[in-house]
């Protein structure tokens, strides 16, 4: 499966209509409300880095990975000195050491397929928090897999690029599939044309807190998208929160294992 090549450089351009600044606003409101002031943040499936910048303009010392080497290298253009990107699967990555926080917005922990993977990335983000740290996220539900999305047809025409977008939803595997049609415009004037397949998985809230703890992180609590509400039966998106349980805090208080700048990217 390759995602996010072509679809890369027209992500920005369709995604317009995202209220990221607000999205901004209810994560850090997250954060803040769970211990986290400052400090150093990742963001999990960064794309083209646009929360993640929010986030370090908010006062966060931001890192971003993503497995899309396209997607990075538009985020790494923009003018946001001091963020460390990280080209790295989400289910195998790396950091020097542990943060205050992991946040993984934008539906991104729904490409993870198998349960067994979604425990290892639950893991490996509990492995490198703080203790205490916190882990928020989104998740599309499976009601919006199952009646707003699956079986639809979606089409959308500019200037710029085009693309038509086709869902079908496998409600036994609860597995949606993507099928991405871009045509983009060259330099030249003449339209490129690009196909991906995509592939999310719905989860019920059940089996998430199942695997977060199974993973040794603490379910806190579970929203309906953007509000302090529980999630309804139609709610399209959900917001969880997970705290770090397992570590000890050295004499000195708390921090990482090992001590980092995300500024520079040196060890200190």
């Amino acid at each position: 499966m390759q995602s996010y090549t072509g679809f890369a450089q027209v992500y920005d351009l369709f995604m317009d209509n995202v209220p990221y600044e607000e999205w901004c606003i209810y994560v850090r409101s997250l954060l803040t409300e769970y211990g986290v002031q400052d400090g150093i943040v990742l963001d999990l499936g960064c794309g083209t880095g646009k929360m993640t910048r929010l986030l370090q303009a908010a006062g966060y010392d931001m890192i971003g990975v993503d497995c899309s080497a396209e997607m990075l290298e538009i985020a790494a253009r923009q003018e946001s000195e001091g963020i460390l990107y990280l080209c790295q699967d989400m289910r195998e990555f790396e950091l020097y050491g542990t943060v205050a926080a992991v946040v993984c917005v934008c539906d991104s922990i729904n490409y993870i397929l198998q349960k067994e993977e979604l425990r290892d990335v639950f893991a490996l983000v509990n492995n490198y928090l703080d203790p205490g740290g916190m882990f928020v996220f989104d998740l599309n539900t499976c009601y919006k897999y199952e009646t707003v999305l699956g079986e639809r047809v979606i089409c959308e025409n500019r200037e710029e690029a085009s693309f038509i977008w086709e869902n079908y939803y496998d409600d036994q595997e609860q597995i949606n599939e993507y099928d991405l049609t871009l045509f983009v415009r060259e330099e030249t004037g003449l339209y490129r044309k690009y196909e991906e397949t995509h592939y999310q998985r719905g989860y019920t809230l059940d089996t998430v807190k199942r695997l977060l703890e199974e993973a040794g992180l603490v379910f806190v609590a579970c929203y309906d998208a953007f509000t302090r509400q529980p999630p309804r039966e139609d709610s399209e998106r959900v917001y969880l929160v997970a705290r770090e349980a397992g570590k000890q805090r050295s004499k000195g208080g708390p921090g990482p294992l090992c001590k980092r700048s995300a500024k520079t990217g040196s060890d200190a």
